[in-house]
């Protein structure tokens, strides 16, 4: 009863391979030709790997595109994209062929690469070369991850593959070497990828600049290497493909393909790489592969060959057996793995936060938010079993360790990886962990090296899943380590992503109220940004505190009685609100009332409705911005002044670094009076 895989027999097998192929071939050339625009060759290329794969031993259900033992299929080369278009509609996905001839076109499900949430069966977002590999090592991290979660013996509820296409330029990006050394060194052996290896991207033979020997890159790793497989022999791949499931690392499988094959003028040269064939040599195609059909016809005995609903509803049938089984032996972890499937949180976890959140109010600490982030993790850990940490090599210095963290080790497996230093690498594997289910994944570096991570944050917030990305070291106040290492300009730009929420906290509970936040939000990723210093508590009453969570509020306040309003108000984020609060008393002291506006999550708060906004920055009222970084983010809320910096930090203790560039009461003061005047 442990295992469920493809039948041996499969349906597929005795089935006319190149009928199979060839209307691949014609679909996507149709496609890009009605288009005007499109990657033909990838998909005419591939099309001979994609029978063997999709035909003889992908274990999926159309018609249940979320089944949760499901194979998973990565595109990594998602400009191909008419390829895994051609093979959901094929296989009898939701994917009609209305949806092909609108191909590239606005609001159709087939965009120019592959996006999770709008084609169903698509697993993964791929459109930067290189992600989609890395997303895979994710998947299959988290299938490892669960398996040895839920599994017991006899009931192997968590078993597939993940299986990925991908082509030259994803091994030319560096991030491929970042996530494929990390599934070699882990054995991720249900990790199977096949390798376009046709020679040519668009500016021409590859030769010229990808000389690299690959298959002994990969050996290198720690990976099963399948070397010289004929990519147009169906029957070759397909035998590689069952070498690679017998193994006990994860499996390259070098595919000698001819980009655009079928093409009889264009096949195996660059010019059929991105651009459409034309029309000429697309009659010329259709006459040399045989194929006397119009544009976008498939014969009745090809759809019936491909058809993978029958046979897909028996797979996932007979894992609902298994499962049903399982559940009645072991009915808790059953419960457990359903609710963490769905991406539901346990209904102990409000409780928990309210809790945590009375305790920070009780302690009042004064300590850097990268240890109140920890002590959080601390708290939310014993209540989140998919809780999945991480960092890129800087555990003891991000602080995203607990009493309950178990490293996951190749013969040891728990719920903190070490990513070592790939800070690109890490996000997006935590991208592919996310989309795979079961987990929330939460990996950590310094904020300045956001930059590095910069598009896989993108992709998080393009397909918007709950990744959470830690930054910590937040600003000037890292200190001696200097300038390249003091983020200026990041957190302004982490704003600018469409649907990334980006946190940086003022002291424990703000810090608390953002990880909340962040765990509960199902729609969107977030960026929690903290501080290396020690930061003041802040005191609030029930109200305020409540108001966190709609990512800026009122802190303190004071309402000059004569025109019942405050003379100034002062916004402030992070390390710098304790700078506002200080400022705002010693103002007090000399008679000027100053509204303290503490705006943790801009992000949060602009989406707030237009009375709440208002009722925090009240209109007529001179406003002063505060934030250790670029100014220019701050003038949209219409402020008059900003105290900030727009130049790069300097190499010196935090707290000299803080007077040189002008983060002092003195020059708040002084900024705010000058509104005034």
């Amino acid at each position: 009863m442990s295992a469920l895989a493809h039948p041996a027999t499969s349906p597929f097998a005795s089935q006319p391979a190149k009928l199979m192929a060839d209307a691949i071939r014609v679909l996507a050339m149709d496609a890009v030709q009605q288009a005007n625009s499109g990657h033909p060759g990838a998909p005419m290329g591939m099309a001979d790997i994609a029978v063997a794969l999709w035909g003889r031993h992908l274990k999926h259900n159309p018609g249940n595109p979320q089944w949760a033992d499901r194979d998973r299929f990565v595109l990594s080369n998602g400009h191909g994209s008419m390829l895994i278009y051609s093979l959901l509609h094929l296989t009898g996905y939701e994917l009609p062929v209305e949806e092909l001839k609108n191909f590239r076109q606005l609001h159709s499900k087939t965009a120019g690469h592959p996006e999770y949430g709008i084609t169903p069966g698509v697993e993964t977002t791929t459109g930067p070369l290189g992600q989609g590999i890395t997303n895979a090592v994710g998947m299959a991290l988290a299938e490892r991850l669960l398996g040895e979660e839920f599994n017991r013996p006899g009931y192997d509820i968590v078993n597939h593959h993940t299986y990925v296409f991908l082509g030259d330029g994803c091994l030319m990006e560096g991030i491929s070497h970042e996530a494929c050394s990390l599934a070699g060194t882990l054995k991720l052996n249900k990790l199977i990828a096949l390798w376009d290896d046709n020679g040519i991207s668009i500016d021409g033979d590859v030769v010229h600049w990808f000389n690299d020997d690959t298959p002994k890159r990969f050996e290198a790793y720690g990976w099963n290497v399948i070397r010289g497989i004929d990519g147009h022999d169906v029957t070759a791949v397909d035998m590689a493909i069952s070498q690679a499931k017998a193994s006990d690392k994860p499996t390259l499988i070098c595919c000698r393909t001819k980009i655009g094959k079928g093409a009889p003028n264009k096949e195996g040269g660059h010019d059929v790489h991105g651009a459409p064939l034309g029309g000429a040599e697309v009659l010329a195609t259709r006459e040399a592969l045989g194929w006397a059909h119009a544009p976008f016809e498939v014969p009745a005995e090809v759809y019936d060959a491909w058809d993978a609903k029958a046979n897909g509803q028996a797979l996932e049938r007979a894992w609902n057996a298994l499962f049903d089984a399982y559940a009645e032996r072991h009915p808790y972890e059953a419960g457990e793995f359903r609710r963490r499937m769905k991406g539901e949180l346990p209904g102990s976890f409000d409780a928990a936060v309210e809790a945590f959140i009375a305790k920070c109010e009780e302690k009042a600490e004064t300590i850097a938010t990268r240890k109140a982030s920890q002590n959080t993790i601390e708290a939310f850990g014993p209540v989140l079993p998919e809780f999945l940490g991480g960092s890129a090599d800087l555990t003891g210095s991000n602080l995203t360790n607990w009493s309950g963290s178990q490293a996951v080790r190749v013969d040891a497996w728990g719920n903190h990886i070490n990513y070592g230093v790939r800070e690109f690498g890490m996000s997006a594997v935590m991208n592919g962990i996310t989309l795979h289910g079961g987990y929330i994944p939460y990996g950590a570096t310094f904020l300045t090296f956001s930059d590095y991570s910069r598009n896989a944050l993108r992709m998080a917030a393009l397909m918007k899943i709950r990744s959470l990305f830690v930054f910590t070291h937040d600003s000037i106040g890292l200190g001696e380590d200097g300038p390249t290492h003091q983020s200026i300009e990041h957190v302004a730009s982490l704003r600018l992503i469409p649907n990334m929420d980006v946190w940086r906290t003022a002291d424990t509970t703000e810090t608390a109220v953002a990880w909340a936040e962040a765990i509960r939000r199902e729609n969107g990723p977030s960026c929690l940004i903290f501080s290396r210093q020690n930061l003041p508590f802040q005191r609030r009453d029930d109200v305020t505190r409540a108001n966190i969570a709609r990512g800026g509020y009122v802190l303190r306040d004071s309402v000059n009685p004569k025109t019942n309003r405050p003379d100034a108000v002062i916004l402030a984020t992070g390390s710098e609100v304790g700078l506002a609060v200080g400022a705002a008393d010693a103002l007090a002291a000399e008679g000027v009332h100053v509204r303290v506006v503490s705006i943790p999550a801009t992000t949060v708060f602009d989406k707030q409705d237009t009375a709440y906004k208002a009722s925090v920055l009240p209109a007529g009222v001179p406003r002063v911005a505060v934030e250790a970084g670029v100014t220019d983010f701050w003038w949209k809320y219409q402020v008059q002044a900003v105290v900030g910096i727009d130049t790069f930090g300097e190499s010196a203790p935090a707290g000299v670094l803080f007077k040189h560039f002008g983060f002092t009461v003195d020059n708040v003061v002084r900024t705010v009076k000058d509104t005034l005047i």
